[in-house]
């Protein structure tokens, strides 16, 4: 039996729909796209005249939610090893697009660089307690107009694991989809098969930016699977109320699977989100706050009612070190989550608002993920009674470690830690030099990187990526791209 929260009634859940779908029609989403209101309006949606208002009829959002697929399966690079989105599945993924790493030497938040984002991807992919990769860091050495692309470059090559992502600009996005479909065997492939799940994020309040709308056009078309990363931030972009802050998500997301489906009836979309509350005293959004997670919670709830693959941002924390709060807000939001059934995690690693990533933190978050998904499994039966064989010959006697049955099942009860958590007695923490979680983290990552392996790669696609990277880093005015070690 897999534990289990939720924060909504049944009732509540249909009352934040009804007001959505009241909302959608009055005052209406503001669409810049011209090509998505164009869609609306030829679905029957009100365009309001002179304006980029759409009021959205109830039937029309109905007729979209009919056609989102229950469920679906995302790939790694070789086809293999189907992660599946729906139901009550739970997944982590590092959180995306942080522009500061934390140095370990200096505990400094620095700029972050194209090596910074390979550690990254290299230790998730040798930490098995990771689902997908993420584009996690921006390279800030490279120009913005290849920014998005480049970070998928750079996953793709070190990584085969299903990987979480997003475009920036409309003139990026079909390139990336060309990069992943080398490894499909062309644009059909790589819709029968998605390597990649693309965030797309609607700006709170209640608009779709030309750039968000064209790219869940874009998106449908390809089959390539969207995830609407509604983000309202209450007390500020959205009601003060955490329920009003859900209603908000609700009717974005609405408004989003709209014209995605609008623009490819069955197409793959995921009811995501990064919601958070606004901290009136320093102007902050705090993602590791529990009112963020209880929105998150409650957002994945409405759209598992609805049937919806779901995704949120937690894991991560405001904390800028890797210290007691950043453990506790990041441990006490993924268990929340994990419990939300909640199919996407992401956030492990971040700091800082997700501004920040951390080496240290994304191992340590590892060994939470790992706690979480052994909670998620619940208590088993492994024998045909429950204890009753296990006493004979015990004769009062705490005798167990001697039982074969005890060696056979130990690891499969318990989950086992890496050396990052500490375990051992006082004499043995005191005899290895009173190591702190962060210095553990630190040997862990080292040792990480030094043992890990890229995995094959077909070198006609490992070409084909260079050409297409090398070409728009030329056009974007870049002589030669960042030097690989290969």
């Amino acid at each position: 039996m897999q534990p289990k929260i939720e924060l909504l009634s049944q009732a509540l859940v249909e009352r934040v729909l009804d007001e959505a779908l009241q909302i959608l029609q009055k005052p209406g989403v503001k669409i810049q796209s011209a090509a998505a209101r164009h869609l609306l309006a030829e679905a029957g949606a009100w365009v309001q005249a002179d304006s980029e208002v759409v009021s959205i009829p109830e039937h029309l959002v109905r007729q979209a939610l009919a056609t989102v697929p229950q469920s679906f399966e995302l790939y790694d690079r070789d086809g293999e090893s189907p992660l599946h989105f729906g139901d009550d599945a739970v997944h982590f993924d590092p959180g995306s697009s942080g522009v500061h790493i934390l140095d370990r030497q200096t505990l400094i938040h620095r700029p972050s660089y194209t090596n910074d984002l390979v550690q990254i991807v290299k230790l998730t992919e040798m930490l098995p307690q990771y689902d997908a990769q993420a584009t996690a860091v921006v390279c800030n050495e490279v120009p913005k107009q290849i920014g998005d692309l480049y970070r998928l470059f750079l996953v793709l090559l070190f990584s085969k694991k299903p990987i979480i992502t997003g475009a920036f600009s409309k003139q990026t996005v079909q390139f990336m989809f060309d990069m992943l479909a080398l490894f499909r065997d062309g644009r059909e492939g790589l819709k029968q098969k998605p390597l990649a799940v693309f965030d797309v994020c609607p700006s709170p309040p209640l608009i779709w930016s030309d750039f968000a709308a064209q790219n869940l056009i874009d998106l449908a078309q390809a089959g390539v699977p969207a995830e609407i990363v509604s983000m309202p931030l209450a007390g500020a972009a959205a009601p003060v109320t955490l329920i009003g802050a859900v209603v908000q998500h609700a009717v974005e997301t609405l408004s989003g699977i709209t014209i995605h489906q609008l623009a490819q009836a069955g197409a793959p979309v995921i009811w995501g989100g990064a919601p958070a509350i606004f901290d009136m005293r320093h102007g902050t959004t705090p993602m590791g706050a529990i009112e963020t997670a209880m929105i998150d919670v409650a957002t994945a709830q409405i759209g598992k009612s609805l049937d919806i693959p779901t995704h949120a941002y937690l894991g991560a924390s405001d904390a800028k070190l890797v210290d007691a709060q950043a453990g506790f807000e990041s441990g006490m939001s993924a268990l929340i989550g994990a419990l939300a059934g909640i199919n996407m995690i992401s956030g492990p690693g971040m700091l800082d608002f997700l501004a920040c990533q951390s080496l240290e933190k994304l191992v340590l978050d590892a060994e939470i993920m790992g706690m979480v998904k052994r909670l998620l499994k619940g208590i088993e039966i492994h024998t045909d009674t429950l204890a009753i064989a296990l006493f004979e010959d015990i004769f009062f006697k705490g005798d167990f470690l001697r039982q074969r049955i005890t060696k056979q099942l130990f690891s499969v009860e318990q989950y086992v830690p890496s050396q990052v958590i500490d375990r051992g007695s006082l004499r043995q923490w005191e005899e290895g030099g009173k190591a702190d979680a962060f210095q553990r983290a630190s040997q862990r990552v080292r040792e990480l990187l030094e043992t890990y392996q890229r995995p094959p790669m077909d070198e006609h696609c490992q070409e084909e990526l260079f050409r297409i990277v090398n070409g728009l880093a030329k056009a974007a005015g870049m002589e030669a791209l960042p030097r690989l070690e290969l």
